[in-house]
């Protein structure tokens, strides 16, 4: 890496709250190790358990060194942890998971104090590799951006400087090809840019004196000087990060709920051992200590409440259900979303790249006047020209002409006009004509030309003219998704930056009642913000542009095949297969997998409420709790693995 942008990323890194096991400082085989490290640790432990449970009736003595091995791995983190948690007065039901597995080591039951160690652990350990996912984002969009910028200086001289030292007034050289570092306005040059990072429009969109582009823009054909307006701070780039962190901080998560509820059972179970231990004496005339004493007692009541039951019902189930859609080609980035997303009232679409393949058809070519070519002539003429750039129009263009079978036309003195257009000398039955295809003020500057649409360009033979149109091809079997989803009783909505007659012509072909036109990415937060308030919805969508809304939306669904990095890091949930029809499916086993959490936690809990009372009076010994106890564990997970029926 260069050593210009070495403090950039250090800054950047440091101060992105990102684990250390990504960082690009360490070296690949110790960011291995470090990967997931808690999930691996849980996993030995299981392996360690599982092998003391097998030599406890051989190899005494083995079985007690593997049960000493699952302590360590899986007691020694949640130890830690615990002692936290209490130096900060924080009594959650990860403080209750411990005590009670200690306790349980205390009073004899080593092997029922080291699963639920193990199971705490794995839990923990997939909740910790879930809640990474949002934090990805903000590091791709850094990366789309360059960490420099080419300066123009006094004397017209180059040089290179951070783009965090590049004030507001500084002038920068763009080249064809590079990515644009900071806002700014156009002051020498023109070109064609691609937004399509920014507004999620494939369109190349032309720049020229005097216009406005954003950093993260993508600079097609010519050479651009602009006059910075923004500073790294306030750029555009700059901005979708601020959003993103705005829309985490925003989005409802029903995690928040369990910790809050984990709390109170924690404090109060807690509280009813040491209430149980000291005053049963008093209510039952029984001792302290001893098999029928009072700490015996509380102690298994302290077992028969512990919540192993309650802590796998939610994992397990989302885990079965993750594993199920993996097979379908669906990425879930925590159980969660499932809930979320059965609760969904609402679904909107981003339009290009989503319901759109995001590339352009030529659907036409029609006549300006009484022309004295013909439409045969006209494309084969524009395919002779456009053959010579890259940009989504020259390419429609010439698959159209290819598609005909229109061979193209001999094309001399060729030009490319930055930010304009295309002109040469063409050759038509032996006579040469000037030709030239473009925008409108290219090809009519003083007179306005009908347009027709906004996806159009104009050709000129001569004094004849023809104007293509264009259009963003609907992904294959979209209106039959999106017929299904209505059918479910979900309302359909859809949201773009591309122009309001463009997105008319796609919300009427798909008949979608809602549609929002014209959005930066500021403004589809804003009506994803206002929508996600009144009901619970979700958002499809595949650009830069779209990862704000992603994660403000209540569940956010990125199309993982053609979606940008940071969509997919901002979403929870990814299609990998860019299949829209996986959405129905999935919204059914969202509903199955929240009735199988609701039925795995009236289970847990039953137990519990058999189990605590008769503990408490003395007719349920600890070994019989244990068992009733990871009996309830054991028929929960059994539920879960329902789900793993595609």
């Amino acid at each position: 890496m260069p050593s210009s942008e070495a403090p950039y990323v250090f800054d950047e890194f440091f101060t992105s709250g990102l684990e250390e096991s990504i960082s690009p400082f360490l070296e690949k085989t110790s960011r291995k190790w470090a990967h997931n490290l808690s999930l691996k640790s849980s996993l030995a432990a299981g392996f360690f358990l599982l092998s003391s449970y097998i030599t406890a009736y051989f190899i005494p003595d083995l079985s007690y060194f593997f049960l000493l091995l699952v302590y360590f791995l899986a007691g020694t983190p949640a130890l830690l942890r615990t002692f936290e948690d209490i130096k900060n007065l924080e009594i959650n039901i990860d403080v209750l998971m411990t005590l009670a597995a200690f306790l349980s080591f205390i009073i004899g039951s080593q092997m029922e104090g080291g699963l639920l160690l193990v199971l705490f652990a794995f839990s923990g350990a997939m909740e910790e590799s879930v809640s990474k996912k949002a934090k990805g984002a903000l590091i791709n969009l850094h990366h789309l951006s360059p960490t420099v910028g080419m300066v123009v200086g006094e004397d017209g001289t180059l040089f290179q400087k951070s783009v965090r030292e590049i004030d507001v007034g500084t002038r920068l050289l763009v080249r064809a090809g590079e990515v644009v570092p900071l806002d700014g306005n156009v002051v020498d040059g023109s070109s064609f840019v691609n937004l399509v990072h920014l507004t999620g429009e494939s369109i190349p969109v032309s720049k020229t004196q005097g216009d406005a582009v954003q950093a993260g823009s993508r600079n097609l054909d010519g050479t651009l000087t602009i006059e910075v307006t923004k500073t790294s701070a306030e750029s555009t780039l700059s901005k979708i990060i601020k959003l993103i962190n705005k829309a985490q901080e925003m989005k409802p998560k029903l995690q928040r709920f369990l910790d809050k509820f984990g709390k109170r059972y924690a404090i109060t179970i807690i509280s009813l051992f040491f209430l149980f231990a000291l005053t049963l004496p008093w209510v039952f005339s029984i001792s302290y200590f001893g098999v029928e004493g009072s700490v015996y007692r509380a102690l298994t009541f302290l077992i028969a409440a512990s919540p192993c039951a309650l802590i796998i019902a939610t994992p397990t189930a989302y885990l079965s259900a993750i594993n199920a859609c993996a097979r379908k080609g669906i990425l879930l980035k925590g159980g969660i979303a499932l809930d979320t997303f059965a609760g969904c009232q609402t679904i909107a679409f981003d339009k290009t790249g989503t319901l759109t393949t995001g590339k352009l058809a030529c659907i036409g070519v029609e006549t300006i006047g009484t022309p004295d070519y013909s439409i045969k002539d006209a494309v084969s003429i524009a395919s002779a020209l456009e053959r010579h750039v890259t940009h989504p129009m020259a390419e429609a263009i010439c698959q159209f002409a290819d598609k005909r079978k229109i061979p193209p036309a001999t094309i001399t003195d060729f030009q490319s006009v930055p930010g304009f257009g295309l002109k040469g000398i063409a050759t038509l039955d032996g006579i040469k004509v000037e030709v030239k295809i473009g925008n409108e003020v290219f090809i009519s500057p003083n007179k306005p030309l009908d347009k027709k649409g906004v996806m159009i360009s104009f050709l000129q033979i001569g004094t004849s003219l023809f104007d293509f149109r264009f259009e963003d091809a609907l992904r294959p079997g979209v209106k039959e998704v999106l017929g299904s989803l209505k059918e479910k009783g979900l309302e359909v909505a859809m949201l773009t930056g591309d122009h309001e007659e463009s997105a008319a012509i796609v919300a009427k072909e798909l008949s979608i009642d809602k549609t929002y036109a014209d959005l930066r990415p500021e403004h589809k937060l804003d009506i994803i913000s206002k929508l996600s308030s009144e009901k619970h919805l979700a958002m499809v969508g595949d650009g830069i542009n779209d990862a704000p809304a992603l994660m403000r939306a209540s569940v956010g669904i990125s199309m993982g095949e053609i979606g940008s990095a940071t969509a997919i890091d901002a979403s929870d949930i990814v299609l990998l297969q860019d299949d829209l029809a996986l959405i129905s499916w999935l919204h059914k086993k969202a509903k199955k997998t929240m009735l199988i959490v609701r039925e795995n936690l009236t289970l847990a809990l039953t137990v519990i409420f058999l189990a605590v009372a008769p503990a408490l009076l003395g007719v349920i010994p600890l070994w019989l709790a244990v068992v009733l106890h990871e009996g309830g564990t054991v028929l929960v997970g059994l539920n879960s693995l329902r789900l793993l029926r595609k």
